[in-house]
């Protein structure tokens, strides 16, 4: 890529971020973060796709498209001793909070 401004602007302020970010009880602090947001997303679909009964299906649907995909791409690139980036993880986390709060609701809504 050409060395542009936005190019520039763009590769320093990652690089700031991932310096930040190494740091372990930041990156923890953002993993928890990322987790308890995917928790707060799954309960927000499924209560608003709820209300209205035609989405249900197509809601359930994406979101079990996403987290195959992902899953998919996550756990398939697995090389041993290469550590993920912080992205992926992120995302990651938030994927297991989702599942995790739709498996919640569905226990609330069966008992």
């Amino acid at each position: 890529m050409q060395n542009t401004r936005l190019n520039t602007l763009v590769v320093s302020t990652s690089n700031q971020l991932g310096a930040w970010f190494s740091n372990p009880w930041r990156r923890l602090s953002l993993q928890v973060i990322c987790l308890l947001f995917g928790f707060f997303l799954g309960t927000a679909v499924s209560t608003e796709t709820g209300q209205s009964a035609r989405w249900d299906v197509p809601a359930a649907a994406i979101l079990v498209l996403f987290t195959e995909v992902y899953s998919r791409f996550f756990y398939s690139t697995r090389k041993s001793g290469v550590s993920r980036s912080l992205l992926a993880e992120s995302v990651n986390l938030l994927k297991v909070g989702l599942t995790f709060s739709l498996f919640i609701e569905a226990f609330k809504l069966g008992s």
